[in-house]
């Protein structure tokens, strides 16, 4: 920390003390003085008697998280300088500490690389802007359902853009392959905006036909053209004071682009076969899957328009590159649909789990999505294995023939949780019994050969098949709530 300015002041807050020892040996340098807190309420009374150049404090507390004591220390100091940190944090609390102006939100885990460097940027910033006053207008979030799952280090950065750009009113540009969530991306960033109150309209480009792509965006009068046969308000009309959110931007016709390029620039535009200028306040939002950069060299996307967009750019990457939230989706997507159908909880295998991580999801999102609609649809248990989930265009399965393993351990795992409804079972010699009366059924009564692939003796084999031990069938019944039930969030 040699780059921490003179007397610089860090308070940290966690009831962890083992946590705050390490942590202030961790930050201790020349000129710092650091002060640790168990409880927020102590690190704000201190606040409030002499200012600390930065807080760093933990989002999970007793009596006041995190984002509260962020709220706190804003309502008194709207310049307060504050990084957040815990072991798990959610979508809406990265989102909204961001929003509220929160340096940063960091896993405990990046903490023994990442704190000081972050730490010395911070005091950097704080000193740079110094002089500058914004007071942060509060949202609560306690009604706002979760849009977007995540916990891959590039999600966490594409919350972070959201609660930055969510301040201001700047046009962002939304970029990433069909299918990973653009439309969740503007929708959330409209929710935890000053303008959550009013209209947000989303148009796909593509959707709708060249000739009348104008009428639909800025409206038209009564006889402007062929079919007008009564006056039409357009999505900019609709939408005052909110958010319109232009998905494909990429695909729209040049003379359609200009009269938006003038809306953006005046905030004025008129409808159709109209002379009438009509003025609006709305921010716009903009998606493509498309290379613009190249478009505007092509000339077939204007360069000014372009530039007028692409104020700030938020790109999504594709499910391939954020493996690690594949689980989380597809046990939210499972569990919104046992929800609907309002009958068994439904789980899926570890195999099963490991299955999709694998795949690379071409179509991302809505193929994951679309892909466990299929598996539920089709399953006629309320286990999922490997073999259940159809991938590709073509629903190609699993291909359970060249992983015998695999199969076998999906089978074992559905007559253990079937063998839970027997608790006066003995399971092993349940199955062992079971499995030689097959294999001497199989091998046509040739107990040697059923012995050999088995991997027991002849005479074992046989002494079970002369076994009078009335063997009890197993049933297959529901979980235990408590074993079914994962951690659930609301989608992208």
């Amino acid at each position: 920390m040699s780059n921490a300015l003179p007397e610089t002041r860090i308070f940290i807050v966690d009831p962890d003390t083992d946590f705050l020892a390490w942590a202030s040996a961790h930050l201790k340098a020349d000129g710092v003085r650091i002060f640790t807190y168990e409880r927020a309420e102590e690190a704000i009374a201190a606040q409030q008697k002499e200012k600390a150049d930065l807080i760093l404090a933990e989002v999970r507390q007793a009596g006041m998280s995190g984002i509260d004591f962020l709220k706190r220390l804003r309502q008194g100091d709207p310049n307060s300088m504050v990084i957040l940190f815990s072991g798990i944090t959610t979508t809406s609390q990265v989102i909204e500490a961001m929003r509220l102006g929160a340096y940063d939100v960091m896993g405990k885990e990046k903490l023994p690389y990442e704190l000081r460097s972050v730490v010395e940027s911070a005091l950097r910033s704080a000193d740079a802007r110094r002089q500058t006053r914004e007071q942060s207008r509060e949202v609560s979030t306690d009604t706002i359902q979760e849009t977007i799952i995540g916990r891959s280090q590039p999600m966490q950065e594409v919350f972070k853009m959201i609660g930055r750009v969510s301040r201001s009113d700047a046009p962002v540009m939304i970029t990433g392959e069909s299918g990973c969530g653009k439309e969740l991306v503007a929708g959330a960033i409209h929710k935890f905006s000053p303008r959550m109150q009013k209209e947000f309209v989303a148009i796909n480009v593509t959707a709708i036909p060249d000739n009348l792509l104008e009428s639909e965006i800025f409206g038209h009068e009564k006889g402007a053209f062929t079919g007008a046969v009564a006056q039409r308000v357009g999505r900019f009309e609709q939408c005052d004071g909110g958010t319109l959110f232009l998905d494909e931007i990429g695909d729209m016709p040049l003379a359609v682009q200009s009269k938006l390029l003038r809306v953006l620039q005046d905030g004025d535009f008129s409808r159709v076969g109209s002379n009438q200028t009509i003025r609006c306040d709305v921010r716009v939002l903009a998606a493509t899957n498309k290379d613009l950069e190249a478009e505007v060299a092509k000339g077939t996307f204007r360069e000014d328009l372009f530039y007028r967009l692409n104020v700030v750019r938020i790109h999504i990457p594709p499910l391939r590159e954020r493996r690690e939230d594949v689980v989380p989706l597809a046990e939210f997507f499972l569990h919104r649909i046992s929800n609907r159908r309002r009958g068994m909880a439904m789980r899926f295998t570890e195999d099963a789990l490991a299955f999709l991580e694998a795949y690379d999801w071409p179509g991302n999102v809505r193929e994951l999505e679309n892909t466990i609609q299929r598996a539920c649809a089709l399953s006629n248990s309320d286990v999922l294995l490997p073999s259940d989930i159809p991938l590709g265009t073509n629903s190609q399965r699993y291909p359970g023939a060249s992983s015998t393993v695999t199969r076998m351990r999906d089978a074992l795992s559905t007559l253990l949780q079937a063998a839970q409804s027997s608790p006066d079972l003995e399971l092993l010699p349940w199955v062992e019994k079971e499995l030689s009366r097959l294999a001497f059924r199989h091998f046509e009564e040739d107990a040697a050969q059923a012995a050999k692939f088995l991997g027991s003796t002849a005479s074992r084999v046989a002494a079970l098949q002369s076994s009078s031990q009335a063997m009890p069938a197993l049933k297959v019944a529901e979980p235990p709530a408590t074993a079914t039930k994962r951690a659930s969030k609301k989608a992208i």
